[in-house]
């Protein structure tokens, strides 16, 4: 059976903002044996971002925006890192061991990146150059609220690598009803701006790349209001942007 490594949402989204959801799913091939983990674990927010693609996929239907998602554990193959980087295929996360990414051989590891990373990376490439107008990337997370044993605070963080546009703009406008925070829980020294750098700041993109703490999307209800705020603060600071471009522009 041939695999497909990634699956694009709302095909034929006008918007020019691309959604970008590199670890919607937890399925784990079933020739990888769930890579040695429990199921429990292997079903757990180290396997995937629970609630992100539920919410990618309610921004993508209000905006009418394409979405991009990957259809396969980040334990196989994590599409937010370059093949070169130690976590692509993790061996330990949080506090869980993955042994079946234990002494991957040289041949096992480019197999994963033919197999998963190359057709992700592809198609996101192919999709943003078919925008009519300027690209806007937008990547959605989650995130755990307790990591390691500590509780984190942060409830959305809005993360950038150096092109700060997008997440100042997101930051001004985001509601005080939730605690939002620049580049928190993670930031670019963790890694994690990989699609942001090869797809946005390499083409001048305007980009961010949005965590969730999971426990705001615990439902489809709740999905849908973060969802909502979410939509709400991404264009309302892109009217923003444009503007000031335009009066800069005209100056």
């Amino acid at each position: 059976m041939t695999e497909t490594a990634v699956n694009v949402y709302n095909t034929n989204g006008q918007h020019r903002v691309v959604l970008v959801c590199e670890h919607a799913s937890a399925v784990i091939p079933e020739h990888y044996n769930n890579l040695g983990l429990d199921q429990d674990v292997a079903k757990s927010h180290i396997a995937w971002d629970p609630g992100a693609k539920t919410t990618a996929r309610l921004i993508a239907d209000q905006l009418d925006a394409v979405l991009v998602e990957g259809t396969v554990s980040r334990l196989i193959y994590d599409c937010n890192r370059p093949p070169d980087a130690s976590d692509a295929m993790i061996v330990r996360s949080e506090i869980y061991d993955v042994p079946g990414n234990v002494g991957i051989s040289a041949t096992e590891r480019q197999h994963r990146v033919n197999t998963y990373y190359q057709p992700f990376k592809n198609k996101l490439t192919n999709l943003l150059s078919q925008r009519a107008t300027n690209p806007v990337l937008v990547t959605v997370h989650s995130f755990t609220p307790v990591y390691q044993g500590v509780r984190r605070d942060v409830e959305i963080g809005l993360l950038h690598d150096e092109d700060t546009r997008l997440a100042d703009a997101m930051l001004s406008t985001a509601s005080a009803a939730f605690n939002v925070r620049l580049n928190e829980p993670y930031g670019p020294e963790d890694g994690v701006t990989h699609t942001l750098k090869l797809h946005g700041l390499k083409n001048q993109y305007l980009n961010i790349m949005i965590e969730l703490r999971n426990d705001l999307l615990c439902d489809d209800s709740a999905c849908k209001s973060i969802a909502s705020h979410l939509n709400h603060w991404l264009t309302k600071s892109l009217d923003r942007l444009e503007n000031a471009s335009q009066e800069g522009a005209e100056a």
